[in-house]
């Protein structure tokens, strides 16, 4: 008896944990959605954004499927048809939908939610499925959540009209450590074990755990600043064809690009816009809003090139003295408000040095938070690469249309970040919090 009754308070307690996880991932998008109008909600700011009720209506869609259908038994589909199936229905041509209103989506979102904690007494969390093992499903759609949230950051940093009115509650610090803007670090090369074999939260992209050689190399220090970016504008960055790959000339000129996205000349200084505040650019921050493209031009005017994704995540978490592979820059330890620029709240960068323990064991400061960083890696799949539990996620997208980026921004839950987690986008994208450092070879 006292075996059945330890089984089910075990039982009782990942429910519990389940339960929680689910709620809070709700809390947070209701919580950046509560600011808008609901013409703001179903206007299409932008044709490289959803509207935002699409999003909400497709957060309920996924884990419907996830947790209501393919969580029985064998996968049905990795994306239902319908309106809210992405493949079906690309960015630019969403506004056109019948969406619905707040109400109706919040109504939808809630029902779904209660048919999921209804479900979760009757299934067997401890069974040999590997999408309930160790809740993995659960963990699957609570992240899927947390990237539309960032996704709805994106949008609404897009929004036409009156700016978004971000509900800040938190400010960054000012920095304690001194960080040398510009320099760099030595990584001594070698064999590295990159990826995961994790199955509680990690992707299937991220896995298997392999090893790679590397060169020796060395990295920036620390993410490229405003400041730094700035010279490169001054020295004509924007101007010298010899600077940019054929693909980033042929963008530059498209775009008529000067500047990082949500830049403005005034006067003889640059200003710039976060949601709803726009002001002087700080020289202290790292630069936000800008391209592949541009990242690899800047790299160019400074003598060096973009790291690949495996020397950033060499640099994010290898120790070479002992060998081991951090989880996170600064160790095992889960994130916490001190320790990283993640979450949101703050809807903002920070200068660098503001979190002095956000450092890696090379002496690389910042690889997580603040802002995505450019790799010059393609996205594909690992050597013995398993999709899991659907193409759509991974598969679908692998080839070399896509750059790989790491480490998460300000506006990424820290649910879903970590050293192996592998994001991409193509080149051309700046509505992305999207930054970088640089490398060069030894």
């Amino acid at each position: 008896m006292a075996e059945f009754t330890d089984a089910r308070a075990g039982v009782d307690r990942e429910v519990e944990r389940i339960t929680e996880l689910l709620r809070e991932a709700r809390a947070r998008t209701v919580r950046l959605i509560e600011p808008l109008s609901d013409d703001d909600l179903l206007t299409q700011h932008d044709p490289l954004m959803s509207p935002i009720v699409w999003d909400l209506g497709h957060i309920a869609h996924f884990e419907e499927l996830w947790l209501t259908r393919n969580v029985h038994g064998a996968v049905e589909f990795g994306e239902m048809p319908g309106m809210y199936n992405p493949f079906e229905h690309p960015r630019r041509a969403r506004g056109a939908l019948d969406l619905p209103g707040r109400e109706d989506v919040l109504e939808i979102l809630a029902e779904v939610r209660g048919r999921v904690l209804d479900n979760l007494d009757t299934l067997d969390l401890e069974a040999g499925d590997p999408l309930l093992r160790d809740g993995y499903v659960y963990a699957m759609v609570a992240q899927h959540e947390y990237q539309h949230d960032e996704t709805i950051l994106q949008t609404l940093q897009l929004k036409r009209g009156e700016p978004y009115r971000a509900p800040r509650s938190i400010a960054v610090p000012e920095p304690s450590l001194n960080v040398a803007i510009g320099s760099t670090v030595r990584f001594p090369g070698g064999e590295v074990r990159v990826g995961t074999d994790d199955r509680r939260v990690a992707y299937d992209n991220e896995r298997p755990r392999h090893v790679v050689r590397l060169a020796p190399f060395r990295i920036d220090v620390a993410p490229v600043t405003n400041g730094q970016y700035v010279a490169f504008i001054a020295d004509g960055g924007y101007r010298r064809r010899e600077l940019w790959s054929d693909a980033g000339w042929a963008w530059r000129e498209a775009e008529s690009a000067v500047a990082p996205k949500y830049w403005r000349r005034e006067g003889s200084q640059w200003h710039a816009r976060a949601f709803d505040r726009t002001g002087p650019v700080d020289p202290r921050r790292p630069v936000c809003h800008v391209s592949y493209h541009e990242a690899d031009a800047f790299a160019r005017w400074a003598g060096k090139r973009l790291p690949n994704e495996f020397e950033w995540e060499a640099a994010a978490g290898f120790d070479p003295a002992t060998g081991e592979q951090r989880p996170f820059p600064w160790g095992d330890a889960p994130w916490s408000p001190a320790l990283a620029n993640l979450d949101q709240l703050a809807f903002e960068t920070a200068p660098v040095g503001a979190y002095p323990a956000n450092v890696s064991p090379v002496g690389c400061y910042g690889m997580i938070g603040d802002v995505w960083e450019w790799t010059s890696s393609d996205f594909h799949g690992y050597p013995g690469y398993e999709t899991f539990p659907y193409p759509e996620y991974s598969e679908v997208f692998f080839g070399s249309e896509y750059k790989v980026l790491r480490g998460g921004s300000f506006a990424t839950r820290p649910g879903v970040i970590r050293n192996t987690f592998r994001n991409w986008d193509y080149p051309m994208r700046r509505q992305i919090f999207s930054g970088f450092r640089c490398a060069s070879d030894e």
